[in-house]
């Protein structure tokens, strides 16, 4: 009887909580973990002023060296622009049969620049800020959609050059103009899904920003900057799946748009079949797709 009142106490150990179990307890969650796609527009849509104000203090801080500052958002495309006129239009002869043959090559080149930098900034945006990524706790997205903004606002000071250059030129001011505004934010939207997309391959692989280049001036060779995918359909032996890869590329859709805008001698004859439709349809299905691809790896962004 003694013995079982004096029997000590069970010393069985209580098994230990996993670090999982504590976090629970405690309310922990995983630093830079993947918000659900709701949560993380939600977290974009609140980052809305950062996200304009550092576009557009980058813009501002691109020239800040150079003496003619930011004269040179315009002379960059033009200076293209002549290059590309003296080499494909005068030795190469692409501007015979095409009315106002120079605006139609300003116009081109102005808006495949703001596809090439939007892409080319896209491909470092993760990658050439490694710093503020890991410092600071914000949605990675904001990244490439600011770069993105950032080419937008650069175009639209060029714009100012290009509607000077048309009148130049003897391009009446037109209703159609008003047409920019909605072909320019469906590019917005494609290039800011394509730079996404090649943020999140840029920061897996850093090399492809060393590839980039040469795939961009390969693509604007086959998207009518410099001549006119019309005339050659028209007067070509080209099998139809080309033409209709040549007219469906969302580069040249975006270019035929902005043409139909703007140059009074370019007519809806000129433009693909379904041109607006395909516009719409490329920046849904590159934005959107390349929105949700770029989210689904975005605790991976600054790690390793």
């Amino acid at each position: 009887m003694s013995q079982a009142l004096h029997t000590p106490p069970s010393t069985a150990a209580v098994p230990a909580e996993t670090p999982a179990q504590l976090a629970a307890r405690f309310g922990l969650s995983v630093s830079g973990a993947r918000p659900t796609l709701r949560a993380y527009v939600r977290q974009l849509w609140a980052r809305r002023h950062f996200i304009t104000a550092f576009a557009t203090a980058k813009l501002t801080a691109q020239y800040s060296q150079a003496k003619l500052g930011q004269l040179w958002q315009v002379a960059n495309p033009l200076l293209n622009a002549a290059v590309y006129y003296f080499i494909f239009g005068v030795l190469l002869g692409t501007k015979h049969g095409v009315p106002d043959y120079i605006p139609f090559l300003v116009t081109g080149v102005f808006i495949w620049t703001f596809t090439q930098s939007s892409i080319m900034t896209g491909t470092r945006a993760i990658s050439g800020n490694l710093g503020l990524v890991r410092a600071l706790h914000f949605p990675r997205a904001a990244l490439p959609i600011s770069f993105c903004l950032q080419q937008l606002q650069q175009l639209l000071f060029s714009m100012a050059a290009l509607l000077v250059i048309l009148l130049c030129f003897g391009v009446p001011v037109s209703l159609s103009w008003v047409l920019a505004i909605p072909a320019l934010a469906l590019q917005f939207v494609f290039n800011a899904g394509m730079a996404m997309i090649m943020a999140r391959m840029g920061a897996r692989t850093p090399d492809i920003a060393q590839l980039m280049p040469f795939l961009l001036r390969t693509w604007m060779y086959v998207s009518g900057v410099m001549w006119s995918i019309d005339k050659l359909t028209k007067n070509s032996d080209l099998p139809p799946a080309v033409m209709t890869a040549l007219e469906i590329n969302p580069a040249a859709v975006y270019i035929h748009l902005m043409r139909f805008a703007l140059i009074d001698s370019f007519h809806a004859s000129q433009l693909p079949h379904h041109v607006w439709p395909a516009a719409t349809g490329w920046a849904l299905l590159v934005g959107v797709g390349g929105f949700i691809y770029f989210w689904k790896a975005e605790e991976t962004y600054g790690r390793g």
